[in-house]
């Protein structure tokens, strides 16, 4: 029985419940995860037939296997169905590409909340704004709401720093509420904090009433200070909302999806209108539109809303989904949210103007997108004609070795794969049998560990690399030649050379240099790679020596170990504690008296 027969005899099989389905290749590896409310029709659907689309066929081409979750409900499938997905990343499914690389704005749930820009959304109680088309209009944004509402930008602990220094300056300009001093309860500060957020949230009208009512109030009080405070707010209200599109009613609260595919790239287009002003819109590209059908649109927006705050009470599509699955996107988003949030597809007045504004942006991104692929399939070609290369490079690793001394020995790995640089496949090695500054040794022991994982299955070096870069010229790649050779001879191995001014000036393949001075595409593409791998190999081997040196110092100190040495440091810098007194150490949690006066007597007897 061949595989298609097998699969379509074992889908048969399956009840017409409510579920998931787990699509699974050759090597068990999970390709595709989807959800249906009759599992036994959606996976028979895959294996009958003849009518797929390219994509659809492609899938279905490398399914070995499959499993599946019956679920008591769609709510309950749909559920799953995220979680899966976020679990495994299957390669089919369509995603939001690059999600973790837009800025958010993080509110901490600590007594007292401290906002700052992330990129980084983790599962934790804190709540997150955005995301933000780039880090300027995120930082813009927080800048703001911490002047209005006069909260603490510096990194101070609170309850933990009360009283313990005097007060920066920004609480004699006004900028700062200082809860430093102890005056202001972490009931008042997180007051404020919610309405910054309602704000982030796009609230600006809301929150203006309240501030207004509250300076009235402050008027009549004879508050006149306080009251002269939150007239500043308001009017820094005023020019935030200002800047804002009007795009409707100023009672409209929405947020609009259009969803735009071709055979190259897809765009996820969103508008959000907060009391009727646009106050942030994103386009993010789909990393890989093998399939669009309308379970790939609701697993889209599901996920849009995992890694975001809260949905509005109405949500707007700009393309076609049954009614069943706005219902059940509309009861999800709901139970999520605690109220009630329609889902629905508008065909005239403000919403359809919207999705018609979401539809313009999505296409103009989907535009910028395939121009910047083309430029860079053009400099890959020609940097493929240049260093004689048989095929395209779709996947290139480029190394940097980074040390301090004979110490902290490091080396980057960053990987350029599918048009742009794969900063989930970098890695740092830390070079082992090297016992001092030895950048040929150390880059020998590097190149012959990552290629020693080629076909071992892991995530970013089993995979065989279609272009070798080393920073370095012609003896860095005499010395590595040998180790390519015998472990990835098919692979090309080339040296990034550079000129006495540190600038990339050739590429050499160990016996000639080959000029790119005059190529300026290839220049630029070669120079990024170059400095991106030095930066990254920097970045990691100063983290190492920092760690080190700090550390150590303590370690030196009789009793103090490594566990203890980290306690010291998460309660105060390297240098308070060479300053502390034998109370001040004391009271740090996991240092007793006697290690206090030995840490003391070690710092004040050096002086």
């Amino acid at each position: 029985m061949d595989i298609l027969a097998r699969l379509r005899e074992k889908a048969n099989s399956l009840p017409p419940s409510p579920g998931v389905y787990i699509m699974k290749n050759r090597d068990g590896e999970v390709i595709y995860v989807g959800k249906s409310k009759k599992l036994k029709n959606r996976v028979t659907s895959y294996f009958v037939g003849s009518s797929h689309t390219y994509k659809t066929a492609k899938l279905v081409s490398h399914i070995f296997d499959f499993d599946y979750i019956v679920c008591k409900t769609e709510i309950e499938a749909l559920t799953l169905e995220n979680v899966l997905i976020k679990k495994h990343s299957p390669r089919y499914n369509i995603k939001l590409k690059d999600a973790k690389s837009y800025p958010y704005i993080k509110v901490t749930s600590d007594e007292y909340p401290r906002l700052f820009v992330t990129r980084e959304r983790r599962s934790d109680r804190a709540r997150y704004y955005g995301p933000y088309q780039g880090s300027s209009a995120a930082h813009d944004a927080l800048d703001a709401v911490m002047k209005i509402f006069t909260l603490a930008t510096c990194k101070r602990s609170f309850p933990r720093d009360i009283g313990k220094e005097r007060p920066c300056i920004y609480k004699d300009m006004g900028r700062c509420i200082a809860p430093c001093t102890g005056r202001v309860s972490a009931e008042e500060y997180r007051a404020l904090v919610r309405c910054a957020e309602s704000v982030l949230d796009g609230n600006v009208r809301k929150t203006s009433e309240m501030l207004a009512a509250e300076m009235n109030e402050a008027a009549e009080n004879m508050e006149f200070e306080r009251a002269a405070v939150l007239r500043d707010s308001i009017r820094a209200l005023e020019r935030l909302s200002e800047k804002q599109k009007v795009v409707a009613d100023s009672r409209v609260n929405r947020d609009v999806f259009s969803l735009y595919t071709s055979e190259t790239e897809g765009v996820l287009a969103m508008l959000s209108v907060r009391d009727g002003a646009l106050v942030n819109k994103n386009e993010f590209i789909l990393s890989l539109s093998e399939l669009t059908s309308p379970e790939d649109a609701l697993s889209l927006i599901v996920g849009y809303y995992d890694t975001s705050a809260k949905p509005p009470r109405e949500v707007m599509l700009d393309f076609e989904i049954s009614d069943d699955d706005l219902s059940l996107l509309s009861e999800y988003l709901s139970l999520g949210s605690k109220y009630k949030v329609s889902v629905r597809i508008p065909e005239r007045g403000d919403g359809r103007a919207l999705c018609d504004m979401a539809r313009k942006n999505a296409m103009e991104s989907a535009r910028q997108y395939r121009l910047e692929g083309e430029r860079e399939d053009k400099n890959l070609r020609r940097l493929s004609t240049l260093l004689g290369l048989s095929e395209l490079p779709l996947r290139i690793e480029a190394y940097d070795i980074s040390n301090w001394g004979n110490d902290n020995i490091t080396a980057s790995m960053i990987v350029f794969e599918g048009g742009k640089l794969k900063k989930s496949d970098y890695r740092v090695f830390t070079v082992k049998s090297v016992k001092e500054a030895d950048d040929y040794a150390s880059m020998r022991e590097v190149i012959e560990r990552r290629l020693r994982h080629i076909g071992d299955g892991s995530a970013s070096l089993g995979v065989a690399p279609d272009l070798i870069l080393l920073d370095g010229g012609a003896t860095h790649v005499s010395a590595v030649r040998p180790i390519v050779d015998a472990l990835a001879p098919e692979t090309p191995l080339f040296g990034m050379v550079k000129d006495d001014y540190h600038k990339t000036r050739a590429i050499t393949d160990g016996e000639r240099e080959i000029s790119i001075a005059l190529e300026a595409g290839v220049y630029a593409f070669i120079y990024n790679l170059q400095e991106e791998a030095h930066r990254f190999a920097v970045k990691h081997s100063s983290g190492a020596k920092i760690r080190t040196m700090t550390t150590s110092s303590l370690e030196k100190i009789e009793g103090i170990g490594p566990k203890k040495a980290r306690a010291l440091l998460s309660a105060m810098p390297l240098a308070k504690i060479k300053n502390a007194t034998t109370e001040e150490l004391a009271a740090v949690r996991g240092i007793g008296r006697t290690d206090a006066k030995r840490i003391y007597e070690y710092y004040h007897k050096k002086k």
